[in-house]
This record gives structure tokens, C-alpha cells and sequence, in this order.
């Protein structure tokens, strides 16, 4: 009986992402972090209708997608986004917690939520770890 298969080297994927946010400071900030935890940011949008475009095209692995956006909101998005995103991890972020929401995230089809006071690259890991 043949042996296990050997492998040349064996390289660490890093997990993409896309960043969803009206505010260009903190998509630059969260890109940062991500980037600081082994993402690879592959996209930055500041509203529903670019993020439906570049998760289509781009279909990452994890989509940090602000609750609040300037032409419609998270929570409306998510179906959107699932339909194109091909099993990407959705993560709300907001600047008011999830108790400000009530059921709503629970109900979103979002793997979390995440406020963005308390985003960090831990925050971030055990959300897309609970998927």
C-alpha cells in the first residue's frame, strides 16, 4: 500500500476580505487591522450598491459590513449579499451595540456583530470562528 502523498511546501492562505463602511477613516483603520491579523483586504465600498458589485466579483472570504450605510442599511443588504457572495462570513459593525438592535442581528442571517469600538483582530477571529 503506497505511502501518504508528499508535498513540496506548504503556503498559508490568507482569508480575503471587503469592507463595507461610509466612513473612509475607519474602513482604512479596519483594513489595517485586518490586514495586522492575516487578511487580505480585497475590497473597500461605501455603499450597498459598489459592496453587491465587488463581493460578486471578488467573493471573499469574510465581508465586514457596517450597519448603517448611506443608501440602504446592513440588515436589508445581507440577503443581497449572500445571494452573490458565495458562503462569505458576514459581520455587522456598528458604532452602537447589538442590545440597540434588538433581535434584529440575531434575525440578519449575519455570522455576528461586532461594535466598532470593540473590533479587533480577536473580536473578528471568534465571530468567523462561530460561523
Amino acid at each position: 500500500m503506497p505511502g501518504p502523498a508528499r508535498c513540496g511546501s506548504i503556503e498559508r492562505v490568507e482569508l480575503t476580505a471587503v469592507i463595507v463602511d461610509d466612513h473612509a477613516g475607519f474602513r482604512d483603520q479596519a483594513a489595517e487591522l485586518l490586514r495586522s491579523a492575516g487578511y487580505e483586504v480585497v475590497g473597500s465600498c461605501p455603499d450597498g450598491r459598489s459592496a453587491v458589485d465587488a463581493i460578486s466579483a471578488l467573493r471573499p472570504d469574510v465581508v465586514l459590513l457596517d450597519v448603517q450605510l448611506p443608501d440602504t442599511d446592513g440588515f436589508a443588504l445581507i440577503s443581497r449579499l449572500v445571494a452573490v457572495s458565495d458562503g462569505a462570513t458576514i459581520v455587522l459593525t456598528s458604532t452602537r451595540e447589538a442590545a440597540d438592535y434588538g433581535g434584529r442581528v440575531a434575525r440578519s442571517g449575519a455570522a455576528g456583530f461586532i461594535s466598532k469600538a470593540e473590533l479587533s483582530a480577536q473580536s473578528l477571529a471568534n465571530v468567523v470562528a462561530g460561523r
